[in-house]
């Protein structure tokens, strides 16, 4: 069951309206129904035909699957980095799963330029897709460091409880909801759910608290506002950072106890899963208690224990295949394949056009199977739905 907010946070939510910004241009007025005559003309009684069951979600996706082609459900698999020209058309012709925003796609461009460049990707595509972005506040924030979106970068999550406890990390998500759901965002890559206590851990600064309990308030609070605003949320970086070095520069190894991870790294995680998230996103460290020769983005143990200790049945994603803990360990094409054979149902990347084609050559040469593909493809149209970003017919 999920967790229950506070009233005092829910009160909060309410108030601030998920941080929708002043300048949101209004709806338009749905037309007028044309009014009936008073007096209709007869017509012939309708031959009496069983009516037709409205699709459960399941059998909804099923059918979309059902008339994919095998190039359509690999591209739903991959969320990749938005390319900074012909995005538009690189989706549509890829059939992505989403794009993930840097800041170099905020940068220099005014609010209204970026909401029409997605727009434009979506209206591309042929099925909608997710857009992703990284704003967790503190060192991490894509859009809100520049002036033109928010007068001030939001705050890191240490800064906000310092200022206002939970209520203001409360207030903080929903106006970071709003604002990018305005801009046609529909996922945040966040929360942290990493523990630190040590200001040299390289992760310290994105972090909430090195305490398990603490961390898991934290993420269940944050979590829940993102769902009640509908922005879809990504707990990472499964199975937890601790202090292992940058995965972005290099290969990281964590000599940890099973029992540290269950004791502590995992309870953000169940938090998080409790609440609510639909996706986690799993990280690149080689954590040995669990995998001691593939890093935890490429490893199907670790994938197994997120599914069948935690319990977790969304969608699982990739860090990014382009850090070089994953260049250093094998190349970009195998990290695919390998990423698929873990398990992940999202490819967090950049070089989607060498790295769909692989896939597509593993799924026909037998490597992966169809079935593998298909659940992963099944659960991200499972999240799009549940974003709204899909509607079963009826």
């Amino acid at each position: 069951m999920k967790r229950l907010l506070p009233l005092l946070l829910l009160s909060a939510l309410l108030l601030s309206g998920c941080g929708v910004p002043d300048t949101l241009t209004p709806r338009e007025s749905a037309s007028e129904v044309p009014l009936q005559s008073s007096a209709p003309s007869p017509s012939p009684e309708p031959e009496e035909r069983p009516e037709e069951q409205p699709l459960s979600d399941e059998e909804y996706i099923q059918k979309l699957i059902g008339g994919m082609t095998l190039e359509e459900k690999v591209g739903q698999l991959f969320l990749a980095r938005c390319p900074k020209e012909d995005a538009a058309a690189l989706a549509a012709q890829y059939h992505l799963g989403g794009y993930v925003l840097f800041s170099g796609d905020f940068k220099n461009r005014t609010p209204q330029q970026v909401r029409e460049d997605i727009a434009g990707y979506q209206a591309a595509s042929g099925l909608p897709l997710l857009i992703a972005v990284d704003e967790e506040g503190g060192t991490v924030t894509r859009v809100s460091r520049y002036a033109q979106f928010r007068d001030a970068p939001f705050l890191s999550p240490r800064e906000l409880y310092e200022k206002g406890g939970y209520e203001l990390i409360a207030a903080d998500t929903a106006e970071k909801a709003g604002l990018l759901s305005w801009l046609g965002i529909n996922v945040n890559m966040a929360p942290v759910c990493d523990l630190s206590d040590d200001p040299e851990d390289y992760m310290y600064q994105r972090s909430f608290s090195g305490d398990p309990d603490a961390a898991a308030r934290y993420v269940s609070t944050v979590v829940s506002v993102m769902e009640q605003c509908g922005m879809g949320s990504c707990l990472k970086h499964f199975p937890g950072y601790g202090n292992n070095a940058d995965t972005h520069t290099g290969l990281a190894y964590d000599p940890r106890s099973y029992d540290s991870f269950t004791s502590a790294d995992f309870v953000p995680f169940q938090a998080g899963i409790e609440a609510g998230t639909g996706c986690v996103l799993v990280c690149h460290n080689i954590v040995s208690c669990m995998d001691p020769d593939l890093p935890a983005s490429l490893s199907p143990e670790v994938h197994r224990v997120l599914r069948e200790e935690l319990g977790f049945d969304g969608v699982v994603v990739t860090d990014d295949l382009v850090m070089e803990a994953i260049t250093q360990y094998t190349g970009g094409e195998e990290a695919a394949v390998l990423a698929v054979l873990a398990g992940n149902d999202l490819l967090c990347c950049t070089d989607f056009q060498t790295q769909i084609p692989a896939v597509i050559q593993a799924v026909n040469s037998g490597r992966i199977s169809l079935e593998q593909v298909e659940q992963a493809a099944a659960r991200v149209l499972q999240w799009k739905l549940e974003l709204g970003l899909l509607s079963v017919p009826g």
